[in-house]
């Protein structure tokens, strides 16, 4: 029998974990198991569905005969639709420094591919998004955590950032509003990143994807505060417009000619992927230039299940919780019992109660600290249900140690 073909070596330290506990929750399904999926953040999963405008929008292009490639960096009158929008938000930008991608993954992908070589570095906050630990991961380069911080919302510690940047540092990643956590930084801590990118020459990645699902009031884009600052930002229609599966989101380059040769790499990346999806580039056009009412019963609904989150949570003995301020992310922490992980603690409550969350470590906190995140998209009287099974357990969890 010949001998299995080996994979790449750049696979060997990759993971992500939001993924990798379905494996787990699979396997408990097989024992006749009822599982509860809280591992990713999908509006539709739970019932939130997608606006009949934008449903609409991608059935007429369909019909219409869009379906064809499109230019590589998308449809001009999309992409001026999305500069618009970022414009009328303070951030001035031109539609030829936007480009289309498959989800603001694709959009982080193509600009980390662009930026780093083997071994460079790029700041990521702890807690993490793992897609951005993965992909560095996959391109040789290095992820340096930066500290967030719990006891102060979970703002970065920016003099932490500052001890972090070296010789090889290409970038800051900056989630605002964040996932995992449900933070929203503070105009303060935004305009010190910025101030700090500036000096050293680095380009901040600004991860907006929730920016419109702050439960006090939208998130300006961070280049908002100087257009002229080396800022990347990224967002799609996944979360606020609730079409994740559809894939469809954007990258703007601002930063003006210190980002023009990141800004022409990247869209000779975007060539090489031929397009992104061309009809539902039409329901970007749709969401960015027609009805947004939906937004405001939507983030009403993330509201009331953020406060029913934070109150249950913070009830349970052993548990404390952070309040969220935007998205559907809440990360509590768990005191655990001497010698006891965090994949302890959510392995076990998916095996005694069906509940499927995913553990911090799998977001860059230390497996001892206890952190897990849980998406709190289930309506009110379900959550009461899903806490009331997580307190049960953390009883006994503790109690067993």
């Amino acid at each position: 029998m010949s001998a299995p073909i080996p994979v790449g070596h750049r696979l060997e330290d990759f993971s992500y974990a939001i993924r990798n506990v379905v494996a787990a929750a699979k396997k408990a399904e097989a024992t006749g198991q009822q599982v509860k999926y809280l591992n990713i953040g999908d509006p539709v999963a739970f019932g939130f569905q997608t606006p009949p405008h934008l449903v609409d929008a991608v059935e007429k292009a369909i019909r219409d005969g869009s379906n064809g490639y499109t230019p590589a960096a998308g449809i001009w009158k999309v992409r001026e639709a999305v500069a618009a929008s970022y414009s009328t938000s303070g951030a001035a930008i031109d539609p030829d420094r936007v480009i289309l991608t498959s989800g603001t993954s694709e959009g982080i992908e193509l600009v980390l591919s662009v930026l780093v070589n083997p071994g460079d570095e790029v700041l990521i906050p702890v807690p993490t998004y793992p897609f951005y630990t993965a992909s560095l991961t996959k391109l040789g380069a290095r992820s340096i955590y930066y500290r967030t911080d719990p006891n102060h919302g979970w703002m970065p510690d920016l003099e932490h950032i500052k001890s972090q940047i070296g010789p090889r540092t290409r970038a800051i990643v900056m989630i605002d509003p964040n996932n995992p956590t449900g933070a929203v930084y503070s105009s303060e801590i935004r305009r010190k990143l910025l101030e700090l990118v500036d000096r050293h020459n680095l380009v901040i990645l600004a991860d907006e994807v929730y920016a419109d699902l702050s439960y006090d009031e939208p998130v300006l884009p961070l280049a908002a505060i100087n257009p002229d600052a080396p800022v990347i930002s990224f967002s799609s229609i996944s979360k606020a417009y609730r079409a994740p599966g559809w894939r469809a989101g954007w990258l703007a380059v601002n930063g003006g000619v210190r980002l023009d040769a990141v800004l022409a790499a990247t869209h000779e990346l975007a060539d090489g992927r031929l397009c992104s999806t061309g009809p539902m580039q039409y329901a970007i056009l749709a969401a960015l230039t027609g009805d947004n009412s939906h937004k405001e019963a939507f983030i009403d609904s993330l509201r009331e299940r953020a406060e029913v989150t934070s109150k249950r949570l913070n009830a349970i003995e052993g548990i404390s919780c952070v309040p969220p301020r935007a998205a559907f992310y809440a990360m509590p922490k768990v005191e655990l019992p001497p010698g006891r992980t965090d994949q302890d603690f959510v392995f076990g409550l998916l095996h005694k109660t069906g509940l499927l969350c995913v553990y911090g470590s799998g977001f860059g906190t230390a497996p001892n600290d206890g952190f897990f995140r849980i998406v709190f998209l289930s309506p009110p009287s379900e959550l009461d249900t899903i806490y009331d099974r997580v307190a049960d357990f953390t009883a006994m969890f503790r109690r067993e140690g």
